[in-house]
């Protein structure tokens, strides 16, 4: 499975951006999706996940309520749409892929078997 994530750009804080992800290949349901990010200096930290089966999501606390993750398995895509932004939310962000496991490891950047290039969001203050 091959990633390709877009729609990084520069935005004022209070601003809303929409990330998207196109997978090469149709997987349905049987792989969940991720978003994580890396800001500057920092090591990359998850931010959203959505089951594959159940189409459950999960959020970082930092980005509950402002940011959500949804997919649509008919044109292999997942997106992040991200509200509120703020200054701490620049990073370069990547989308991620694995098959379905444990939930308590969701977090876990090393249970995912595929990673888009990144795309970076830069938010100004």
């Amino acid at each position: 499975v091959q990633l390709q994530a877009s729609g990084g750009g520069l935005v004022q804080a209070g601003g809303s951006l929409r990330l998207s992800c196109a997978g090469s290949e149709r997987t349905g349901g049987r792989i969940d999706m991720g978003w994580f990010r890396q800001g500057p200096g920092k090591e990359r930290e998850f931010v959203a996940h959505v089951r594959g089966n159940t189409g459950t999501t999960h959020y970082a606390d930092s980005v509950k309520g402002r940011f959500t993750i949804s997919r649509d398995n008919a044109k292999n895509t997942v997106n992040l749409q991200m509200d509120s932004l703020k200054p701490e939310d620049t990073a370069i962000y990547y989308c991620a892929a694995r098959r379905p496991g444990i939930l308590s490891t969701i977090r876990d950047v090393g249970t995912y078997n595929y990673w888009g290039q990144g795309t970076l969001v830069t938010v100004s203050s």
